[in-house]
């Protein structure tokens, strides 16, 4: 499955250039992704968080900030604690999840463009076709809570990135079940971890930079993160066997 390439193992340089040509060829699909995932993420904010009174608690954070940091955290801690916080924060991570099939999409175009074929927009939405959207649902949630428990570490968090970051391109194309891609995945990351973490980093960068250079860029910059993915899975799996 995994292509044995070393010690001719392709360079850093030549999955970034990879990723940056799949991402150029395809900026109009990767504004529709933007535009479809913001859309549906803030609409779901602003319901949930009028339904939630969120927008209320703002006002009283706001007037906690003037009375100084200490007072600010324990606001903040009082404002975790009540179920509507906690209902607001579920129906997010559920808005979250819900979009999760997306970036499949995002995918299905990447190939058609490697197989000469004329992508649609019809192909972004590929990841919520039957079956296919409990399957990337399921495995997201799973994906999130084990996300959750590391991420105060960071460095668990990487590393749990690191092993999963093929698993929906396995699921996908090699049509593998979630715990057999991770395994796969565990021995990519074993053999490719260098590369692996610095694509990261350097998807992590490009994903966000856009907004912070100029807001309508991020439209275009966001969904960066799935053509590095999928230069970085063409590279290093084979799909003959």
């Amino acid at each position: 499955m995994m292509q044995s390439k070393y010690p001719q193992k392709p360079g850093i340089d030549f999955i970034l250039k990879q990723a940056f040509f799949y991402w150029n060829k395809t900026l109009v699909f990767q504004l529709m992704f933007s535009m479809v995932f913001f859309g549906i993420l803030l609409t779901s904010l602003f319901f949930f968080g009028d339904k939630y009174g969120i927008w209320e608690q703002n006002q009283v954070l706001t007037e906690a900030l003037k009375e100084g940091t200490k007072v600010y955290m324990e606001k903040i801690a009082q404002l975790s604690a009540t179920e509507n916080y906690q209902m607001f924060t579920l129906a997010i991570s559920a808005t979250t999840a819900f979009l999760y099939p997306l970036n499949l999409g995002m995918f299905q175009i990447f190939r058609k463009f490697d197989l000469n074929e004329k992508p649609e927009l019809g192909d972004l939405f590929v990841g919520y076709n039957g079956i296919n959207f409990f399957k990337y649902l399921g495995y997201y949630l799973f994906w999130f809570m084990i996300f959750r428990v590391t991420m105060p570490t960071v460095f668990l968090a990487v590393i749990w990135v690191g092993t999963t970051i093929f698993v929906a391109p396995l699921m996908f194309f090699a049509n593998k079940r979630i715990f057999e891609a991770i395994a796969l995945n565990f021995k990519a990351l074993k053999m490719y971890f260098v590369e692996i973490m610095v694509c990261i980093v350097v998807a992590i960068l490009f994903k966000y930079i856009g907004f912070t250079l100029f807001l309508v860029g991020g439209l275009f910059t966001f969904p960066f993160w799935n053509a590095m993915i999928y230069s970085l899975y063409k590279t290093i799996f084979s799909e003959k066997s």
